[in-house]
C-alpha cells in the first residue's frame, strides 16, 4: 500500500510476517516524495524476501536481552552470565532499550559504540577501553543472531560493522633489572615465595594458579595441567570452575628450576592445592590475597604498582624476547588464538623484528665484510655482468 499523508509526506507498507492468529505483520516505511518512498520500498522488499517475522518482532529491544539472557541461564558459566548482564544493564538498555528490535540498525549499533568509547564509564565519564566495547559487541551479536533465528528481526545488523578494533595501551612489564629486585625480594618471603616464583616463571592467569592441585604436577614429566580457576565472590566465597575456554585447559612445561620447586614443596604437602589458604589449608589461596600480596612485595623492593595480570604480561614478554615463538607462548598462556598473542604483545614483537633486522644486517656483514655492503657487491655485479 502506498498513499499520500495529510502532512505532504509519502508512507507506504509491506507484509513482514503473520501473527497466530493470521493477521498480517506490517513494516511502515516514510519518504518525503513518492519516488523516494519507491526506492526505499524497494529495499525493504529484497531486506525482507525469504524472511516471516513473529509477533514478538515488536518487543522492545531491552525485553529481547531480558528474554536472551534468561534463556541462557544454565549453558554459559555464572561469571560469564554476570559480565553479560552488567553489559545489558549499563552499557546497551540505557542507549538502545526501548527501540523496537526490529528497528534496531548497524548505525544505531555504531553510535552506541562511539558513545562507550568517549563516556562509557559512567562512573567516571571516561571511555571504555577498546577490548571491553570488541566484548560487548561479541555479546551483543550473540544475542541478535538469537533474535535472527527466532523471527523477530529479518538479519542480524550487528554484521553491518566491523568489531571494534583494539587499540592497546603500553603494558606495565617489569625489566630485566626490576624482575630481578622482585626474585630477591619474594626469597625473603617464606609463605609466598613458591607462589609468585611460579607465577613469574609460567604466567598463569591469577584464578589458575590458585586453583592448582598435586594431581596437576606431573613430576616425571615436569610437566604442569592446569584446567580449573578459583573464582572469589562477595562475601569471600570461593569456587572452582573449568578454566574459561577449551584452550584455557591446557598442560605447560615447567622450567627446571620450577619443576624442583613444586617436587620439593610436595614433600611437606597438607591437602590436595599446591599453594592452600596459609591458615586454612584445605581451601585454595584467595586470589584477592594474592593480589594483595603482590602489591607489598612490590612496595619492599621499591617497583612500580601493577595488576596482578602485569606478573603474566612480564613473563610473556620476556619470554618472546628470549626467543620463544608466538604460536608456542599462545599455548603456555592458554589463548584461543596465536593472532590475540601477537595483537596483545605487538611492542614486543615489533622489537624483535628490528633486533632480526639489526642480526640480518650482522650475518651479512660477516659473509661481505664491512668495508663491502650487500648492495655494494649487488651493484658491482650488475656492472660487471652488463659489461
Amino acid at each position: 500500500m502506498v498513499r499520500k499523508r495529510e502532512d505532504g509526506r509519502w508512507e507506504g507498507r509491506i507484509v513482514v510476517g503473520h501473527k497466530e492468529n493470521g493477521d498480517p505483520i506490517f513494516r511502515y516505511i516514510y519518504a518525503d516524495t513518492q519516488k523516494e518512498l519507491t526506492a526505499k520500498l524497494r529495499q525493504s522488499i529484497e531486506a525482507y524476501q525469504g524472511v516471516e517475522l513473529t509477533e514478538e518482532s515488536r518487543m522492545t529491544l531491552g525485553q529481547w536481552l531480558d528474554q536472551w539472557l534468561e534463556n541462557m541461564t544454565g549453558t554459559i558459566r555464572p561469571v560469564t552470565m554476570k559480565r553479560y548482564e552488567g553489559t545489558v544493564a549499563r552499557h546497551i538498555k540505557p542507549y538502545l532499550g526501548e527501540k523496537i528490535i526490529s528497528q534496531v540498525t548497524g548505525k544505531d549499533i555504531q553510535k552506541l559504540y562511539d558513545t562507550l568509547a568517549h563516556h562509557g564509564n559512567r562512573n567516571t565519564g571516561e571511555g571504555l577501553a577498546s577490548g571491553t566495547i570488541r566484548g560487548i559487541h561479541a555479546m551483543f551479536h550473540e544475542a541478535m543472531g538469537a533474535a535472527q533465528q527466532a523471527g523477530l528481526i529479518p538479519r542480524n545488523p550487528t554484521e553491518d560493522i566491523d568489531a571494534p578494533k583494539f587499540s592497546y595501551k603500553g603494558k606495565k612489564v617489569l625489566t630485566d633489572e626490576q624482575l630481578e629486585k622482585f626474585m630477591e625480594t619474594i626469597q625473603r618471603d617464606s609463605v609466598w615465595c613458591d607462589f609468585f616464583y611460579t607465577e613469574v616463571t609460567t604466567g598463569l592467569r591469577r584464578g589458575e594458579i590458585c586453583g592448582l592441585k598435586w594431581e596437576d604436577f606431573d613430576e616425571a614429566h615436569s610437566t604442569l595441567k592446569v584446567r580449573r580457576t578459583i573464582h572469589e565472590e562477595k562475601g569471600g566465597k570461593l569456587t572452582a570452575w573449568d578454566t574459561k575456554t577449551a584452550a584455557g585447559t591446557r598442560t605447560i612445561h615447567l622450567s627446571p628450576s620450577t619443576a624442583a620447586l613444586l617436587r620439593e614443596r610436595k614433600k611437606t604437602a597438607l591437602t590436595e592445592w599446591i599453594f592452600p589458604h596459609p591458615w586454612k589449608p584445605e581451601q585454595p589461596t584467595r586470589p584477592s590475597a594474592a593480589y594483595e600480596r603482590m602489591k607489598v612485595l612490590l612496595k619492599e623492593a621499591g617497583l612500580p604498582d601493577l595488576r596482578f595480570h602485569d606478573l603474566r604480561h612480564t613473563f610473556a614478554t620476556h619470554a618472546l624476547t628470549s626467543g620463544v615463538d608466538v604460536k608456542t607462548l599462545s599455548g603456555i598462556l592458554g589463548h584461543t588464538r596465536a593472532a590475540f598473542t601477537l595483537d596483545t604483545y605487538t611492542h614486543t614483537t615489533g622489537d624483535m623484528q628490528k633486533r632480526a633486522a639489526e642480526i640480518i644486517e650482522e650475518f651479512l656483514i660477516d659473509i661481505f665484510g664491512e668495508e663491502l655492503k650487500p648492495w655494494q657487491e649487488s651493484g658491482k655485479m650488475a656492472k660487471a655482468l652488463s659489461g
